[in-house]
Order: structure tokens, then sequence, then C-alpha cells
């Protein structure tokens, strides 16, 4: 067990893209509603490298839809920019998923942040209210 000063295990991911024509209004500036696809990207790249991919969710009968979404935006994106998707686990005893976000540009600016909240479901659709425990030995595993 933790103790109550100790500062919680941070687990990350960082992943770059490329702002893609499709994602841009005619200004050339990404349309607000490809941020939720910035933050998807991020998802996937954090699964693949800590081994909690959906591919790994779906192996052990489970899906995991959002629930929640908030997103700040600051700055706006470009055409052919690349940007950085800093996306953290954030560790709760509930059974759910929940992400942070932080995009930024290549001048190292922060241009959005973000959270994602994911509960579980078994493949009959029925909410999960502990954690499956193939989650729980991912996140001892993790040592959080």
């Amino acid at each position: 067990m933790k103790e109550e000063n100790t500062p919680e295990k941070i687990i990350k991911n960082v992943h770059e893209t490329r702002v893609r024509f499709n994602e841009c209004d005619p200004l050339g500036i990404v349309w607000h509603g490809h941020y939720i696809v910035y933050f998807e990207d991020g998802r996937e790249s954090f699964g693949k490298e800590h081994g909690i991919s959906y591919l790994d969710v779906q192996r052990n009968g489970f899906a995991t839809p959002i629930v929640k979404t908030t997103t700040e935006h600051f700055l706006p994106l470009k055409y052919g920019e690349t940007v950085r998707i800093e996306t953290t686990f954030v560790n709760t005893p509930t059974a759910k998923m929940i992400f942070r976000y932080e995009l930024f540009n290549e001048e190292n600016k922060l241009v959005c942040s973000g959270e994602t909240t994911q509960v579980f479901i078994d493949l009959e659709g029925n909410l999960q209210l502990y954690n499956p425990d193939f989650f729980q030995d991912w996140k001892d595993r993790m040592e959080i």
C-alpha cells in the first residue's frame, strides 16, 4: 500500500503525427473535432507501448467505450505541422480508464489539453463495476 505522501507513478506516452489536409478547414486550421482524433492516436500509441491496447482489452472479452470527453483549445494547429501528443494514464481505483492529453505544436507551445474517461463493458454490453482481472493484473505490473 502506498504511503499518503508518496506521489503516484506517472505512466505516459509521447506520440507525434503530422496534421493532414483533410483535418483542416479552408484556412488550413485544424477543425476542432479532429482534436478528439489526436486523443485517439495518443491512446492507441499509449496502449501499444504499455501493453493495454484495444486488442488486449477485446481479447479479454471487454470493450471500453468513452463516457466523458473534455477539451480545451489554446492555439490553432495548421496544415503540415507536426503535433506532439502526450498521453498520461490517470490511476483510479474504480473500473475505468482515464487519460489526460496535452498537444504541443512544433514550437513546443501547448495548443490543446483534454481528458477522456472510458468504462469497461463485457461483450454483452454489461457495465463492469469492478476492475476486470486482466486490467488489475496490468495495473499490478505497472506498479500503480
